[in-house]
């Protein structure tokens, strides 16, 4: 009895230091052939001013905590998308919100009290009144002694159209700041009036609500949301140690936090692999999800990143990164 038990403990330890074997070589980088190719840029929010993220919260008026100005663009305008696709970026992100004449204003704030000269919220005016404020109004560098940009944005908030337009083939993602699933189904209209071989250089994020209700509209376009991530990630986090994709991984886009980029199986480079083959376009951010709009801003930052890395990189300053590149 006692040399039957040892033989089937010897057999079970064989199996699990098997099991332990696959798992590591199916999921190992070390024999992993790169990708290749340099990873794309995507300019958050256009060529940007920057601030400090210290104590920041989802009500912050950023506006206000600007570092000094090094140039003179705005986010969320025109100027501010062409700078960054000149200075090197592969993807622009803006963000949008509904007007009252259910238009698509670009624009970042849940309110228009911070930047602009006007208070209550996009839906509260049409799109040409809104572009009759000045959305440079509120940017300080010293506390309000100043405002460098007070007069300049005047006219300077653009539709969707606008944008659109002004960049008919350029990659593009939108954010969509509401979680109104109504905006979701606008949008997916809008959208869907644009020839396929455009939508397939957009895609679009945000809230759960109306980024469900825009991919029941319309089916083929990339999309990502929380939900999204989950039900992409948290199957892929369960048996993606075998190399198998979850079908919610299919056809979208993941933004993930570098500190949680290395307990994903087969991170980085199987992972990006396998997430290719299913038309998954990996963005990493900064920090660990928890802080805002952390992005990889300086070349140090760069440093942190995976050697080889071929994915998409968040930046909010996309003329100190774009050098690196060559851009």
């Amino acid at each position: 009895m006692n040399r039957m038990v040892r033989i089937l403990k010897s057999k079970a330890f064989i199996v699990i230091a098997l099991v332990i074997v696959l798992v590591f070589l199916n999921n190992t980088t070390y024999f992993a052939k790169p990708l290749g190719g340099e990873p794309l840029l995507l300019a958050h929010r256009g060529m940007a001013q920057t601030f400090t993220m210290e104590g920041i919260q989802n009500d912050t008026c950023t506006a206000e905590r600007i570092y000094e100005p090094e140039y003179p663009y705005l986010e969320n305008t025109i100027a501010s998308m062409e700078a960054a696709f000149e200075a090197g970026a592969d993807i622009v992100e803006f963000d949008v919100h509904i007007t009252k004449d259910d238009q698509f204003a670009v624009f970042h704030d849940w309110t228009l009290d911070c930047r602009t000269n006007a208070t209550g919220v996009t839906r509260d005016y049409t799109m040409e009144q809104l572009k009759q404020l000045d959305i440079g109004y509120g940017y300080t560098a010293d506390g309000g002694k100043t405002h460098p940009f007070r007069g300049k944005g005047v006219g300077q908030m653009p539709s969707l159209t606008e944008v659109l337009e002004h960049f008919p083939t350029q990659s593009l993602l939108i954010d969509v700041k509401s979680n109104d699933p109504e905006e979701g189904r606008l949008l997916a209209q809008y959208l869907s009036q644009l020839p396929e071989q455009r939508r397939s250089d957009l895609a679009v994020y945000g809230g759960d609500e109306p980024i469900a209700a825009l991919k029941e509209e319309l089916p083929d376009m990339r999309v990502m949301s929380k939900a999204t991530l989950k039900k992409c990630l948290i199957p892929y986090l369960a048996v993606g140690w075998t190399g198998y994709v979850p079908s919610a991984c299919s056809h979208t886009e993941v933004h993930i936090p570098e500190k949680l980029a290395p307990f994903l199986w087969g991170w980085p480079d199987k992972f990006l692999d396998r997430m290719a083959k299913a038309d998954n376009r990996v963005v990493i951010v900064g920090g660990d999800g928890s802080e805002f709009s952390s992005g990889f801003d300086t070349v140090e930052d760069l440093k942190r990143l995976p050697e080889g890395y071929s994915g998409v990189i968040w930046t909010n300053r996309i003329d100190r990164i774009a050098p690196r590149y060559n851009r």
